[in-house]
């Protein structure tokens, strides 16, 4: 647990709720942390801009962060999107133009209060971390520096919705499911006044259901470039600290950005799930509040921190674990690297070798060899979910009932231990009997008593094999070669323990399956190989300055009303051939004793397949959210399927709002919709 700081150098002061008026008549609602003295003595600004409700849903994790950097001197300002929370308007979707617009409006409104000094930083996880890279290309002049978690720069590569082009099932359903649940929340009345209700049924029936929309851009199109600031990166001039963490999934963008940035850029990757690096899990969390006020202070002070005299790249190097579903901490080590790219880090070669009898990942290739897979649609329920948030159930256990399943290609006990840092890639040659298909993979250390551990995997759809933006279909028995890129990872093998890799035609937990069921075929040897980005030991790592002791600002006073729970099961019918997926978490209940507001949450997904009958799959999610304060009593409800057909999906989403107990709100959505090549 981190330590609570209450000793701050300057008294703080906070105002609840003020309104950030925008030149189209709109107004945002902001609550904002100051140094007690301010006024008289200015300060630079924090920004934190989300769609999350200000009020009630960052709250907790809010009064953890904001007090602590206005107890450094910084202004720190927590605003609702357009849409959300408090503030005015719709939020039609993520990261839209009138985000960004609003956004540029918003940094000009901080630099001219007289508590600020004009210059702004911008931070924030997740959604956050996106926009404060989307402004910073829009280069605002106050902005002055940028700290991204848990972002990415290509918006089409690595987010919740497609990854190598498959659409991902864990999580674009689920997440388009949550948002439809949180835009139809209403404003707080005691800021909002009256208004509160006319507020709440305009957005109940304007916001779509996103889910809609994406599934309607199936490849990389104009619509994922628009925010992916990976398309320009000079279009950022400002100085930014990108964070990520191996239990998440937002990492292969920390290493692009500090490649195709020429600014001021430091990074850093932990052992942490999708949760701010000092309350991190898996552990070890660090004081990166205090690594945060080190990098405003040098960027918006003008103080020499010493913190850009530090190597660029700091990531915790995982050591091999007993594989399990949840790790309290991570054994490991910090390392780092001056640059990024590293010219320490250098690509060694493993073969996919097969002689019919035994198949090997070797140093040198086998001759060509021709192996036939066809994979199981339940395939990849046990292997892990997208993006971990710290509970048990989500990482990937052990991998060897699903090795089982795939085929696979594992090395002789590795003679020295070996440390990989980067993207590990697959090239494969091979031939589909369909003409859409696609390939999953992982990398596993296989330990001497046969635990599988899973490092990293890779999705691709096989139409996309030559680019995401013009898929194209496979010519049935036609040989390609192509190229599978795995997720980026740091990690030591042990000596004597072995690299494995799995390959299988089917992903059901990520992968959105074929239309029909695929046979591929490998031509193993010179024509299949990994590449693994090995790092060699730096003396230096050893003499790293070590991070502080996490700690936080006093928490938010809080009364636990209800206990929550999590369940995570997978059923399997061996009369009817049907796998079932369920996972129900309930978030239990709180009372926000500032506001005496009551917080309740809950979400059920599942998703069934049958075997043999990739169009049998079917997903569904029902979502929860309640609110009560003395009579003001609201609750929301969603309830969102998708299925398809060999050329159509088909996306229903309902959506149902209570005022206590009486039903005020209705509304169905339907879709069909093409499939693009997927």
């Amino acid at each position: 647990m981190p330590k609570i700081r209450k000793d701050f150098p300057h008294a703080i002061r906070e105002i609840e709720n003020t309104w950030i008026p925008i030149s189209d008549g709109a107004r945002l609602a902001a609550r904002i942390w100051l140094p007690q003295d301010a006024e008289e003595n200015p300060v630079p600004a924090l920004l934190e801009y989300l769609p999350y409700r200000k009020g009630d849903g960052t709250a907790i994790r809010d009064a953890q962060r904001h007090p602590y950097f206005a107890g450094h001197g910084y202004a720190s300002i927590r605003v609702d999107i357009r849409g959300s929370g408090d503030s005015d308007g719709i939020l039609y979707d993520e990261y839209l133009p009138q985000e960004q617009d609003d956004a540029l409006e918003v940094l000009a409104w901080i630099a001219a209060q007289p508590w600020c000094t004009g210059d702004v930083g911008i931070f924030g996880k997740s959604w956050g971390g996106f926009n404060a890279l989307q402004i910073a290309a829009r280069r605002p002049p106050q902005l002055r520096a940028v700290i991204a978690m848990h972002f990415t720069d290509d918006r089409y590569a690595d987010d919740v919705h497609y990854m190598g082009g498959c659409l991902l099932t864990s999580q674009a359903l689920p997440w388009a499911s949550i948002m439809l649940a949180y835009n139809a929340t209403p404003p707080d009345p005691r800021f909002v006044g009256e208004r509160w209700r006319e507020m709440w049924l305009a957005r109940m029936e304007q916001t779509p259901p996103y889910i809609e929309t994406w599934l309607r851009h199936q490849r990389r199109d104009e619509y994922w470039k628009h925010g992916s600031v990976g398309e320009d990166y000079g279009a950022i001039d400002i100085p930014v600290y990108a964070v990520g963490g191996w239990a998440d999934a937002y990492n292969n963008s920390v290493p692009r950005l500090l490649a195709g940035l020429s600014g001021p850029r430091k990074g850093i990757i932990g052992p942490w799930s999708h949760n701010f690096p000092e309350v991190g899990v898996p552990g070890p969390a660090i004081g990166f509040l205090q690594e945060s006020v080190r990098w405003w202070d040098h960027w918006l002070k003008g103080h020499d921190t010493g913190i850009m005299d530090e190597p660029m790249l700091r990531v915790w190097m995982q050591d091999a674990v007993r594989p399990a579903t949840f790790h309290k901490e991570r054994p490991g080590r910090w390392v780092a690297e001056l640059t990024w790219p590293s010219p320490r880090v250098e690509e060694r070669v493993y073969y996919l070798n097969s002689d019919g009898a035994a198949n090997i990942l070797g140093e040198t290739p086998a001759p060509v060899y021709e192996l036939h897979f066809a994979g199981l649609q339940q395939h990849g329920f046990e292997t892990g979910d997208w993006g971990a948030h710290g509970v048990p159930g989500e990482i990937a256990g052990d991998q060897r009932a699903s090795d089982g399943q795939c085929l696979t290609f594992t090395s002789a006990p590795m003679p020295e231990p070996l440390e990989m840092l980067g993207r590990p890639e697959l090239q494969l040659t091979l031939a589909a009997d369909r003409p859409q298909a696609l390939v999953a993979a992982r990398l596993c250390d296989v330990a001497p008593t046969g635990e599988s551990t899973q490092i990293t995997w890779g999705l691709l759809n096989l139409t996309h094999r030559e680019s995401h933006e013009h898929p194209t279909s496979l010519v049935p028995g036609e040989c390609y070669t192509v190229n599978v890129p795995l997720n980026v990872m740091a990690y030591r093998l042990p000596q004597g323990h072995r690299w494995r890799v799995s390959i299988s035609s089917t992903q059901a937990r990520h992968a959105w399956p074929s239309p029909e069921p695929v046979t591929l075929t490998f031509f193993t040897g010179n024509a299949c190989r990994l590449r693994l980005p090995l790092r060699s030991p730096r003396p230096e790592d050893e003499t790293l300055t070590p991070f502080e002791p996490a700690e936080v600002s006093p928490p938010l006073a809080v009364e636990q009303l209800r206990s929550g729970s999590r369940q995570k099961t997978i059923r399997r019918d061996e009369v009817q051939g049907r796998t079932e997926l369920h996972v129900q978490t309930d978030e239990g209940s709180v009372r926000l004793l500032d506001n005496c507001l009551e917080l309740g949450a809950s979400i059920a997904e599942t998703f069934t397949i049958h075997d043999d009958a990739p169009l049998s799959a079917q997903q569904h999610v029902r979502q929860r959210l309640a609110y009560r304060r003395d009579d003001w009593a609201f609750s929301v409800e969603t309830d969102s399927k998708l299925t398809s057909d060999a050329t159509h999906f088909f996306v229903t989403n309902t959506l149902d709002a209570y005022e206590g107990q009486k039903r005020v709100f209705s509304k169905c959505w339907t879709a069909k919709i093409a499939r693009d090549e997927l």
